[in-house]
């Protein structure tokens, strides 16, 4: 046999004389560079036919340097497979109350500041309460007419003098003063407002010196020492979704995530949009969760321990629909790519189970699948 090589002789020299003549004959206006590059690129053009040539002659007469497709593969073993449904949910907190005046006025002094942790009954505002003052000096002058009046009806009622029904008046009127005068004394002891629960002041609404009625609120604390995950989950999940259940739940803007048991699960579904909430409730000592934060509520609704999971990308489908992958075959010393046609299932975060067609312990290709051919030969990295 032709030693291949000995053909590399004479385009090694070609490759010289145009080297020398390059060097020889390098022209400086336009005409001649075209010339030139005319010259070369059909030089080109032979030594790349002669190569092409050359490469298919050496393939006939060595079969086994024919070339083959480079893959990757792994060895499939059956393995735990979940599949999980995303719900999307948020953070709420039972704890978050508006503090009001009972009596209303003028608020003479706010005690606390936006984002002050405060205590239950820690003060939180004072209200002028002049007005009642006035009212109860006013009640407290006619009481003491009363008492009076009541004094001297009472003597003459004793003595048989007088009429019965000028006493009854006039101890009804003592009597109705002194509950008027505990009403307005009940009013001055709320002139001073109460935190009801401890946690932080969220929001200031009305600020010193400004007038509120009775009831209006005057600032809002938040307790987020404890708070809860609320989602709506759709009424076909209600038979897998059970309280007590553990569930995962991430938070995107922390990139957090955690697992906690399903604390409720509603018992009516919402007609408008076929769902049930269910809460979690979740630990916030480090104030981390704030109401309203957005949160993903992972539920598993498929568990296989044993499924043969291939990545997804890998299943390939044929013109007709039918989903196959490619296995190694090993066949003497050479090793080819076989189509397996499969039956695809649940599918889950890039993974895809394979319900028929795979058992374990086959060599998938994995890099270099897509573009092979039954029965290719194949080379493994």
């Amino acid at each position: 046999m032709k030693n291949p090589f000995l053909y590399l002789l004479p385009i090694a020299l070609l490759i010289a004389s145009c080297a020398g003549e390059v060097a020889e004959e390098n022209p400086q206006d336009l005409a001649g560079k075209q010339l030139l590059l005319e010259s070369k690129q059909e030089a080109y053009r032979e030594l790349a036919a002669e190569i092409t040539q050359l490469q298919a002659e050496i393939d006939e007469l060595n079969p086994g340097a024919k070339k083959r497709a480079l893959v990757t593969t792994m060895t499939l073993a059956p393995t735990q497979f979940k599949h999980y449904v995303e719900i999307q949910g948020s953070v709420q907190t039972d704890d978050i109350v508006t503090v009001s005046s009972e009596t209303g006025g003028r608020i003479i002094e706010l005690a606390v500041q936006e984002g002050q942790a405060v205590n239950k009954g820690q003060l939180i505002a004072r209200m002028d309460q002049e007005s009642i003052k006035k009212q109860m000096a006013e009640v407290q002058i006619s009481l003491d007419l009363a008492n009076e009046v009541y004094e001297r009806q009472k003597r003459l009622w004793e003595q048989n003098i007088g009429s019965e029904i000028q006493y009854l008046q006039a101890e009804n009127n003592v009597n109705r003063l002194k509950k008027t005068l505990e009403t307005l004394e009940y009013q001055f002891t709320k002139s001073s407002v109460y935190a009801p629960i401890s946690g932080v002041v969220d929001m200031l609404i009305m600020k010193a010196g400004e007038n509120t009625a009775p009831g209006s609120p005057i600032v809002q604390i938040l307790n987020t020492r404890n708070v809860k995950v609320v989602a709506n989950v759709p009424e076909n999940y209600i038979q897998v979704v059970k309280k007590g259940e553990t569930v995962a739940v991430q938070f995107p803007a922390l990139d957090q995530e955690r697992n906690a048991r399903v604390s409720e699960v509603g018992r009516t579904i919402n007609p408008g949009n076929r769902t049930f909430n269910i809460e979690i409730d979740l630990d916030n000592g480090s104030g981390l969760l704030k109401p309203n934060l957005l949160a993903t509520v992972l539920i598993n609704d498929y568990s296989v321990s044993d499924a043969i999971a291939v990545p997804i990308e890998l299943v390939q489908q044929e013109v007709g629909g039918k989903s196959f992958v490619y296995v190694v075959e090993t066949k003497g010393k050479d090793q080819m790519a076989r189509k397996v046609y499969v039956e695809p299932g649940r599918s889950y975060k890039g993974l895809i189970v394979i319900d028929s067609g795979l058992e374990g312990g086959e060599t998938l290709i994995l890099q270099g699948a897509r573009g092979l051919s039954d029965k290719e030969l194949i080379t493994t990295s």
